[in-house]
């Protein structure tokens, strides 16, 4: 399984790195929004590990950009920011679960099998008709 970390503090993307690795992941990481995003759009992750305090581009914009090319992206949200309204905008931005710092590594590691568990893929519907569309 292949995880991109996508974390601003260098010795928390350190640690998860070192703790995902002996849980037997490949992990990339990014330490700024834009490289974290160029690294979406360049390789294929299993999950993506993103912090919303970002240098250079906010974690909710990554997160944007990331679900207008791929719905199907397992995203956790992994943020201080932790109060109840920005957890629930990082899960109506796209999010598919959302972790608030500080937190256990063994509850993260938790979180990250059950999304992998998970088959999530939306997808639009349009019905068809001659030339008529309804994306409903």
């Amino acid at each position: 399984m292949k995880i991109l970390i996508i974390e601003d503090e260098i010795e928390l993307v350190h640690a998860l790195a070192k703790g995902f690795n002996k849980k037997g992941y490949v992990v990339e990481t990014a330490t700024d929004g834009k490289e974290g995003l160029e690294l979406c759009y360049i390789n294929e992750y299993d999950i993506i590990i993103l912090d919303l305090n970002l240098p250079s581009m906010d974690g909710i914009d990554v997160l944007c950009a990331i679900r207008k090319e791929d719905n199907g992206q397992k995203v956790l949200i992994l943020s201080a920011r932790s109060d109840v309204e920005h957890r629930i905008k990082g899960i109506d931005m796209g999010a598919n679960d959302f972790l608030p710092k500080p937190f256990d590594f063994c509850e993260l590691e938790a979180r990250v099998r059950s999304l992998l568990r998970r088959e999530i893929i939306q997808q639009d519907v349009v019905l068809k008709y001659g030339p008529i569309k309804f994306n409903i």
